[in-house]
């Protein structure tokens, strides 16, 4: 892929999603850092779902530690991996209050060492809570570079974020991230990829595949029309 290409498609992906956005809930860092946590391997409607009244209950790091952690977990037993994630949240808030009185840290090395957040949650709140460009690699982040050719088929996630930084203005990191999520969440899905009706079929090895498939069953369909 040269410069140009990856340009077209990055602006066609714009014009098919211009108000692409984290579709987490939240009010504040703090309340991101939780959903975002929440969110692994898990729909954004689910988690959007339980935080409507999580975060009613809890407002500060000090809420999630005045109960027990069996309570903590009723409140997300609806989310995967709940009871994981419980003790990643209260592991989180103490080291907050230990260490950041009380507040997310903004810089990226500090986000990463708290419990539950690893690199992809630590870009999602550096760009959307702070402003800081980022690319956050989640599952269809992944598999849309992958088959649109910014990445290799066997690239590593992390591997993956260093070509699209490459790849796209810093500038234009946050919002390419929301772009790319959006195109496949609602477009190049994983299992049923709207292959017919994508503008980019031409640069994608999914799309050239299926649409090679499709194209070799027609003269086998027209010979059964024909013979009935």
């Amino acid at each position: 892929m040269n410069q140009k290409q990856a340009r077209y498609i990055l602006d066609t992906i714009a014009e098919m999603f211009p108000d692409a956005h984290c579709e987490l809930h939240h009010s504040n860092p703090f309340e991101l850092t939780i959903a975002v946590l929440l969110s692994a391997q898990c729909t954004d409607e689910t988690v959007n779902k339980v935080t409507a009244t999580l975060f009613q209950k809890y407002k500060r790091p000090e809420d999630y530690l005045a109960v027990p952690l069996e309570e903590l977990e009723q409140d997300i037993r609806r989310i995967g991996l709940y009871r994981n994630k419980a003790k990643h949240i209260q592991a989180l808030c103490a080291m907050l209050l230990d260490k950041y009185d009380g507040e997310v840290p903004r810089e990226h090395d500090k986000l990463v060492e708290l419990p539950g957040v690893g690199r992809k949650t630590a870009n999602v709140v550096v760009s959307n809570a702070f402003g800081v460009p980022a690319i956050a690699v989640d599952t269809h982040v992944e598999r849309v570079s992958k088959r649109l050719g910014f990445a290799g088929e066997n690239d590593s996630v992390l591997e993956v974020e260093k070509k699209l930084m490459k790849r796209v203005p810093r500038e234009e990191w946050t919002q390419t991230h929301h772009r790319l999520i959006f195109f496949g969440r609602y477009h190049c899905k994983a299992q049923n990829p709207q292959c017919e009706a994508c503008p980019l079929t031409e640069h994608c090895r999914e799309g050239k595949k299926r649409m090679k498939t499709t194209r070799s069953r027609q003269p086998k369909q027209k010979e059964k029309q024909a013979k009935l």
